[in-house]
């Protein structure tokens, strides 16, 4: 029987010291690697253009997730609003950098875990969190009396600061970063991310060292772990080679790595010639074969 580990942490006080700690940083704001310093409680506005209620566009069960994450019951997923990052070809980029979505109550986002658990959900499912991991844990603190139980699933571009992730330990089960580039000027000219290399490589290396590979029950649905998402840009511009290199070298080959294939010209990539088509089959298979050749568990899409 799965026992989400943040409830030791609530029992004994912990996550209820962390929430607290999480929020304050709201005052002078450092929860991404921007670290833009503004003072959110106020309203002032930073990169990812948040206050302090949570912003979210949408919530419910998705079955278009890795396997272990949908199980029976789908995937319990709520679309944060905005982003740390300013990808110009994100495919959700209405959501991500036009502010689609809709401004709830702490106590309304914590209806929102127990609902999508009603309704047989594997877990809940983060998307974009990074900017409101205080709120994601205030409302942690009220869902757990409900009778909340499930596991909680970051679903993150992976460009985190490490200090923030140590606030977490133990309150996530499943981490599913994604490791996006292996170039900082490359990162920079399409995400926006100064130093993206450094503060991706540092958070999955802690995100590792919290909870391990990835662990399923009978049923196959994860109940703890992490699951690495590397997106394939047209040109080798996401420096694939190399990131498969490194998590192989430096974490373990019995990571579970979705290397996908699905990159299409979305939001401004249609202006920018070198990312306005598709990836070819030439891209990607020799990818698809390293990806077989360093041992990774996971997934490989067809093309």
């Amino acid at each position: 029987m799965f026992s989400p580990s943040y409830m030791t942490l609530h029992e004994s006080g912990e996550l209820k010291r962390r929430a607290e700690s999480a929020f304050a940083i709201l005052e002078h704001c450092e929860l991404c690697p921007h670290a833009c310093g503004v003072n959110r409680i106020k309203g002032e506005r930073g990169r990812c253009r948040s206050g302090v209620l949570p912003l979210v566009s949408s919530y419910n069960s998705h079955f278009g997730e890795e396997p272990p994450l949908v199980g029976e019951g789908g995937s319990g997923t709520i679309f944060f609003t905005n982003c740390t990052l300013h990808c110009l070809y994100c495919q959700n980029y209405p959501i991500s950098q036009q502010g689609v979505g809709n401004e709830y109550t702490i106590s309304q986002l914590a209806e929102m875990y127990y609902l999508l658990q009603r309704r047989g959900c594997e877990n809940i499912n983060f998307v974009t969190p990074t900017h409101f991991v205080p709120q994601i844990l205030q409302a942690l603190l009220e869902a757990i009396p409900n009778g909340f139980r499930l596991p909680l699933v970051y679903n993150t571009s992976g460009y985190e600061r490490v200090e923030i992730l140590k606030l977490l330990d133990g309150i996530i089960d499943i981490y599913l970063p994604d490791i996006k580039y292996a170039d900082d000027s490359v990162a920079v000219k399409y995400s926006g991310a100064e130093n993206y290399v450094q503060h991706n490589r540092a958070a999955l290396n802690e995100m590792f060292r919290q909870v391990g590979v990835l662990q399923c029950d009978e049923r196959g649905a994860a109940q703890r772990g992490l699951i690495v998402r590397h997106l394939v840009l047209p040109g080798g511009l996401a420096g694939s080679d190399e990131s498969l290199r490194w998590m192989a070298e430096k974490l373990s080959h019995d990571i579970h790595l979705a290397l996908m294939s699905q990159y299409f010209p979305a939001y401004h990539a249609p202006e920018m010639r070198e990312i306005a088509r598709r990836i070819s089959p030439a891209e990607y298979r020799p990818l698809a074969r390293l990806h077989q050749e360093l041992g990774f568990d996971g997934w490989i899409q067809p093309i």
